[in-house]
């Protein structure tokens, strides 16, 4: 059993050192606080000897005034120095702690978009709260368990030194424990592992129905919901028993198994005691030694449940550590600056996955400051063509050229310092209105931001609130209409400033009064700047200076709408579903 755990004490150990280092001067403190503690104990056993020899056979009044005081001093010096073992490992753990949980955040943060694609957000959430949390739980516990190795090691050389001969009897049944113990460690860690994977399923079901809410009471789906958060509570419950079925086994075991060796020392020392051997009170030290050394050996058996669920934690946060930031390859250094800068697409491929192709050989060049037009059948590419010019994907073969400069080749933060983007999916933080629009740009001035939402044709409902620009959004702007919420976004947008604008279906969740205020603060937006619409509504784009045609990942057409709708069948046909007349 100890060598199992070992195993796992060294294997946390080694992933959170780099979080202890800074620490270390204190770290050696509370380990030398351990180390005085648990020496005490084999203290208290050989003070046990001259108790009953000296006082109580002998009847040493010497003794009698001696031991009494000194037996105190050791539990005096025991309690202290375990008050200051344990709240400087307390400390020590809420610093490590702290700073992993946002070194955790800071590197899910610069992970790339395809990181999210395919990992739930309750997943996510639960590696920064709930496997953080484990780990936090099993530093304390680590810290239990090096003192218990340390009161072993001191009491077993206790054992030796008054009786080598039933000290051997104890150590040789030693053995008996770790089979079943490391048999169950390798269960916990299993069912750790995945009961960690079934709440972050849990989590997940929680983030779906409250965010979705809405869509639930529309579908009076409150039922099915409640079935799917049951279905996931009942798995995370299921791997949480087998835990502790399996936690809750391994003490009373190493209690019973221990019997055996209590029981093997009884014999013998009680015949050394009869034969004269050993005296009554050296026998008694011996015993009160040994039922010490017992006390740690069922703290490791007690603490396993603990100490594995913190090693599949670890394995799970510390996994995540080891992907690669966003777009790290071909990190560029150059300082992009795409104002009234040209932008080429030069036979730009793109794969998500399995080989294949969402865009293939698209090439076309863009004169800064015109507005460009993706239009075509849903799955046929816009969307994707808009997300490669931010670098959320990178183009698998080609080059998109700001300035005839491959966007790889600038530093990432500075070609998106140069983009802004405006979806369909208007996203507010649950902030004030004034945060949420200033949120493009740091220490924004009052003014900057009452322009901003002056030009995106949100001032006058802003002022409407009675705490105006103070007003909060709610979680994901819940508290706003669409509109609302999307007039604050192109304020967000206005205010930074871009040079390049991409409009991701922007107004086509909007009714016709919606989209009609949008549209005029849209246009304000595009003044100037050269702008890619992902377009749905093509009465959005009929006046773009050039209008890209996808269909099935490549290029069907490119020119005004005048041209296209006589050379391209998609267009026209997207045209004709959308304009057609009756006779």
């Amino acid at each position: 059993m100890l060598i199992y755990e070992g195993i796992a004490i060294k294997k946390v150990f080694k992933l959170m050192w780099p979080y202890f280092k800074p620490y270390k001067v204190l770290l050696v403190i509370a380990v030398t606080a351990s180390i005085i503690t648990a020496s005490t104990n084999g203290a208290l056993a050989v003070a046990v000897k001259y108790v009953l020899d000296s006082i109580f056979i002998a009847k040493n009044y010497t003794y009698l005034f001696v031991l009494p005081f000194a037996v105190m001093l050791i539990y005096v010096a025991k309690s202290g120095f375990l008050f200051l073992q344990g709240f400087l490992m307390s400390f020590i753990g809420n610093k490590v702690i702290e700073k992993l949980r946002n070194e955790t955040f800071e590197k899910m943060i610069h992970l790339p978009v395809k990181y999210y694609a395919e990992e739930s957000t309750g997943a996510l959430m639960s590696r920064v709260t709930n496997d953080i949390n484990l780990v936090q739980s099993s530093i304390p516990t680590i810290i239990n368990m090096l003192r218990a190795v340390i009161t072993m090691i001191g009491l077993i050389g206790v054992i030796i030194y008054m009786n080598w001969q039933l000290a051997l009897v104890a150590i040789i049944l030693y053995p008996i424990f770790i089979y079943p113990l490391s048999v169950i460690s390798k269960k916990l860690r299993k069912y750790s592992t995945r009961g960690q994977e079934s709440m972050g399923i849990l989590t997940s079901v929680l983030q779906e129905s409250f965010s979705g809410v809405r869509v639930v009471k529309a579908f009076v789906a409150e039922d099915k919901e409640m079935e799917r958060f049951e279905k996931a509570n009942a798995q995370t419950i299921k791997y949480a028993n087998k835990s502790v079925l399996a936690g809750n086994l391994a003490s009373p075991l190493t209690e019973a198994l221990g019997s055996v060796g209590i029981a093997a020392v009884l014999f013998i020392g009680g015949y050394q005691v009869i034969n004269g051997t050993v005296t009554t009170g050296e026998f008694f030290a011996f015993l009160a030694a040994l039922i010490q050394i017992y006390e740690p050996v069922k703290l490791f058996a007690s603490s396993n449940n603990a100490l594995q669920a913190a090693v599949a934690a670890s394995d799970r946060v510390f996994a995540m550590f080891k992907e690669s930031d966003e777009v790290i390859e071909n990190k560029g250094t150059k300082q992009c600056d795409a104002e009234n800068k040209d932008i080429e697409f030069k036979q730009v491929s793109f794969i998500y996955k399995d080989d294949i192709y969402a865009l293939k050989d698209v090439s076309f060049k863009v004169k800064a400051g015109s507005t460009i037009a993706f239009v075509g059948p849903s799955g046929a590419g816009k969307t994707t063509m808009a997300h490669l010019i931010p670098r959320f994907y990178d183009v698998t073969k080609g080059q998109i050229l700001i300035d005839n400069v491959d966007i790889r080749d600038y530093d990432l933060f500075s070609l998106r310092h140069n983009i802004s983007i405006v979806s369909q999916d208007a996203f507010l933080f649950n902030d004030t209105i004034g945060s949420n629009i200033s949120y493009s740009k740091e220490n924004a001035a009052e003014e900057e931001i009452k322009a901003a939402a002056k030009a995106a044709y949100a001032d006058e409902f802003i002022e409407s609130f009675p705490e105006k620009y103070d007003t909060l959004c709610g979680e994901r702007g819940v508290k706003l209409s669409g509109g609302q919420k999307q007039r604050i976004t192109i304020a967000r947008a206005l205010l930074k400033n871009p040079a390049i604008l991409i409009l991701d279906e922007a107004t086509s969740a909007l009714d016709t009064e919606s989209e009609r205020v949008v549209q005029k603060a849209l246009d304000n937006l595009m003044k100037g700047r050269t702008s890619f619409v992902v377009a749905h509504r093509l009465s959005t784009i009929l006046n773009a200076d050039m209008i890209v045609v996808f269909n099935k990942g490549g290029v069907e057409a490119i020119g005004r709408h005048e041209e296209i709708i006589k050379t391209s069948p998609t267009y026209k046909k997207l045209y004709e579903m959308q304009f057609k007349t009756e006779d």
